[in-house]
C-alpha cells in the first residue's frame, strides 16, 4: 500500500529517508557542522553521484538543506524535521500505550473463570490407568 504524502503531512517521505543507514549517517555527520557533498562522498565506498542522490532524498524529506558556498554545496541537518519525526513516533507510542492499558483494564475486570481444557488434550486418570496397563508402544518387548 502506498501512502500519499498529502494525507500524512510528508511523514512517508520523512520515514523513507530515515530508513536508509547511509542517509542516517549523513544526518549524523552533518549534525556536527555543515559538510560539502564532495566531503561526504569521500567518506563512503560509493560514487559521488550515489551520495548526491542520498542527499537529495534527505533534502526532499526536509531533513537537510543545501546552500552554495563558492563551488561547494554545503549540507546542513534540519532539526525541525527530526522533531517532526519524533512527534509522530511519540503519538504512535501514546496511542499504543493507551490501547494496552485499556486491554489490561478490561482483562482485570473479568472474573477469573476456569477454562475448559482444549479438545484432544484431555488427560484423565481413567486414560492414564488404561495406558499403564498396556505396554508402551515406544518401548520394545519386555525382556
Amino acid at each position: 500500500m502506498v501512502v500519499d504524502d498529502a494525507d500524512d503531512g510528508g511523514l512517508s517521505r520523512l520515514f523513507h529517508a530515515l530508513s536508509d543507514p547511509t542517509r542516517r549517517d549523513v544526518l549524523r555527520r552533518c549534525a556536527h557542522g555543515d559538510l560539502s557533498v564532495s566531503r561526504l562522498a569521500a567518506e563512503y565506498p560509493m560514487s559521488f553521484a550515489a551520495v548526491q542522490k542520498h542527499v537529495t532524498v534527505l533534502e526532499r524529506a526536509g531533513l537537510v538543506s543545501k546552500r552554495r558556498q563558492g563551488r561547494e554545496q554545503l549540507v546542513r541537518t534540519e532539526p525541525d524535521a527530526l522533531a517532526k519525526a519524533r512527534r509522530a513516533l511519540d503519538e504512535l507510542e501514546a496511542l499504543w500505550r493507551g490501547r494496552v492499558e485499556r486491554m489490561s483494564a478490561l482483562l482485570a475486570q473479568e472474573s477469573p473463570t476456569p477454562r475448559p481444557p482444549a479438545q484432544g488434550l484431555r488427560h484423565t486418570e481413567e486414560h492414564s490407568e488404561e495406558h499403564t496397563d498396556e505396554q508402551d508402544p515406544r518401548k520394545g518387548p519386555e525382556s
